[in-house]
């Protein structure tokens, strides 16, 4: 029969109880050997020296202590217990007049004696569970050369000498830092730095004793010295992971009805490609959003989607008084929905079910919740699908941010953000064109109340983010998984890269610039200037995805191949972020920048996407084209 908790505890007493009567004659000898107490003293001593250390030990813990266990706080315990039960031994003694050693050293040479044999068998329950290694099902242990030298590494390998047949045993240490070389943790030496990776593993290749795994245990290894440690361990054919956050609980499930797979709790898991962006933080100004967010009503268009989403929860988690969660795929809004509702429940939400394109809807939907703050984030994004149906982009893209833009405006919004793209500059294809209409109508619009007062307009514009809907990181991951070829277009295509996350920091960051004006805001702004974030380098495409290959521990070429199909319908080999018309201007704001404003009539431009919009509702194609040309000249049409 398994013993109960109560058991186990009265185990521990007994053997505690058992470990200090054992102390009161080593104590006694060691104190003076000389002088021994008559037969009849040890009728006192060794029930009164376990009567002392229980009272001492009971109330902070020592019976409950489980010994496989043991760390620092237990053996500290330990130590008190064990000064206190000497000490009331000790007044035991005088209290009843009984034999006590001559020598005064006697309390203090107690209380060691009675720690370590109290300390003793508890250490060797913990090496004789950290001693139990290799797999249950008999597979062989892989080695870990780990980098890092800080706490993650201490706790991974602390939770590794826990584990029961744990998988991994680590060999050895890099460090990012020279001046822990030679030093050890845990017993593990650190051999070297992150730096010398490819020379210390030319060296344990000739030793043989090359790892079979390299895992990160720090977040400071990113971007360029992340990619150098990866070509070092590709060139001995070692793949690279990261430690799990081993202080995290899993989801129990991934999505509602899937049953969460089995892990391990020390399993290492593949570095994202999202890790080997080399961008620095940028610092935030989280008590501007605050003040700007909190305690009012948000409206988030597009919040189904990747961007809108992330709006969505960053927005949410600001404390807003009510959160209005529009988009026109279902699917999509429950989802969202969902997850706000388990991750922010204290937070008023609604869930609408709209095309942006309504008019009458959105004007009937912002009349009955009067946002006062508006992300527009709804598009159609996908350059090949909307070359494939032209009018329905600009109608979504041109019309619907008109459409958005007037609702929020005659219901009192103050701010509306509008969400653009890279595309819309000297754009080549219909989607870029359509979000270049819409932010010629929003600049207007804000500079129109910039000057006659009214709803603030503010437009961000930005490339690609990782793992997006219809990007590319996903189609990669699905094509690596059937095998590959991976598909590239060309092999000059590049793009700008950020993380959904940072993005989203970034347009709520400029959306408090913009609704504060401070004094040391760019002119451009007060013009209707667009935000730009610093988007970085570009990264080419196949670059992309020869890191991904590699990342799944495979050879690019020789394990999966890189197939180039040729550019699609309004693709360009590179994007840009500035029109020659607009160069960059700088701002007080890291991940900011600001382009000059090439703006027109609000009015005017307000007819010109009714005139668009009416030939696209009216299945005129070719027209509705021309006329988008017409408004945006630097639109390259093809005829079609």
């Amino acid at each position: 029969m398994a013993a109960t908790a109560r058991d186990r505890i009265l185990t521990n007493l007994a053997l505690d109880a058992a470990l200090a009567a054992l102390a009161v004659p080593g104590a006694v000898w060691l104190a003076a050997p000389g002088a021994w107490p008559p037969a009849v003293w040890w009728l006192l001593g060794l029930p009164g020296g376990a009567a002392a250390l229980l009272l001492a030990g009971w109330p902070i813990g020592l019976p409950r202590q489980y010994w496989r266990f043991a760390s620092l706080p237990d053996l500290l315990t330990i130590a008190g217990s064990a000064a206190l039960g000497a000490a009331l031994f000790w007044g035991l003694l005088h209290a009843t007049g009984a034999w006590r050693p001559p020598n005064l050293a006697f309390p203090a040479i107690h209380a060691l004696l009675l720690g370590a044999l109290l300390g003793a068998p508890r250490v060797a329950a913990r090496l004789r569970h950290a001693g139990r290694t290799g797999p249950i099902n008999g597979s062989p242990v892989q080695s870990v050369l780990l980098v890092g030298a800080g706490d993650g590494t201490d706790l991974y390998i602390r939770a590794l000498s826990q584990e029961r047949g744990a998988a991994y045993r680590v060999m050895g240490i890099l460090s990012l830092r020279s001046r822990q070389m030679g030093r050890r943790i845990q017993g593990v030496e650190v051999l070297g730095t992150a730096e010398d990776a490819a020379g210390i593993l030319d060296t344990l290749r000739d030793e043989g004793r090359l790892p079979a795994v390299v895992a990160i245990a720090t977040t400071q290894l990113q971007g360029q010295e992340l990619q150098h440690l990866l070509d070092a361990c590709d060139r001995h054919g070692v793949p690279v992971k990261r430690l799990p956050n081993l202080t995290a609980l899993r989801p129990a499930a991934r999505r509602p009805g899937e049953r969460a797979e089995p892990e391990a709790p020390v399993a290492l898991r593949p570095i994202e490609i999202e890790d080997l962006l080399d961008r620095p933080q940028v610092p935030l100004d989280r008590e501007g959003m605050a003040r700007l967010i909190q305690g009012r009503r948000v409206l988030v268009t597009g919040a189904g989607g990747t961007i809108g989403g992330e709006l969505a929860r960053q927005v949410a988690a600001l404390g807003p008084a009510h959160l209005t969660l529009l988009d026109h795929g279902e699917y999509v809004l429950y989802e969202i929905d969902l997850e706000l509702r388990e991750r922010h429940p204290e937070v008023p939400r609604t869930a609408v079910l709209a095309d942006v394109r309504d008019e009458a809807r959105i004007r009937r939907l912002c009349a009955e919740i009067r946002p006062e703050l508006v992300f527009h984030a709804a598009a159609l994004k996908h350059v090949p699908m909307v070359e494939n149906d032209p009018l329905e982009g600009l109608l979504t893209n041109a019309l619907g941010t008109r459409v958005v833009a007037d609702a929020a405006r005659d219901a009192g919004c103050s701010l509306m953000v509008f969400i653009s793209t890279d595309k819309a500059v000297n754009p080549t294809s219909v989607m870029g064109a359509s979000k270049r209409l819409a932010e010629m109508y929003c600049q207007a619009r804000d500079r129109e109340a910039r000057a006659a007062g009214g709803m603030r307009l503010v437009t961000v514009r930005f490339g690609n983010v990782l793992g997006s809907t219809g990007s590319v990181v996903p189609l990669f991951r699905r094509q690596l998984e059937r095998g590959g070829p991976l598909t590239v277009t060309h092999p000059d295509m590049s793009r700008y890269f950020m993380t959904v996350r940072e993005a989203v920091g970034l347009v709520l960051q400029a959306a408090v610039v913009g609704a504060t004006d401070p004094v040391d805001a760019p002119g451009e702004l007060r013009q209707g200037g667009i935000f730009v974030l610093d988007m970085g380098d570009p990264v080419k495409i196949v670059d992309l995805a020869r890191r991904m290959i590699r990342l799944a521990g495979l050879r690019p070429e020789e394990d999966v191949e890189i197939r180039f199909t040729g550019l699609r319908p309004g693709e360009k080999l590179f994007e840009e972020l500035f029109h020659g018309q607009e160069p960059p201007r700088a701002t007080s704001f890291p991940g900011l920048l600001v382009a000059v404003p090439r703006t027109t009539d609000a009015a005017e431009m307000a007819a010109a996407i009714d005139r668009v919009a009416a030939l696209a509702t009216a299945g005129e194609r070719d027209a509705a084209l021309a006329e988008l040309g017409r408004l945006v000249p630097e639109f390259s049409l093809t005829p079609g």
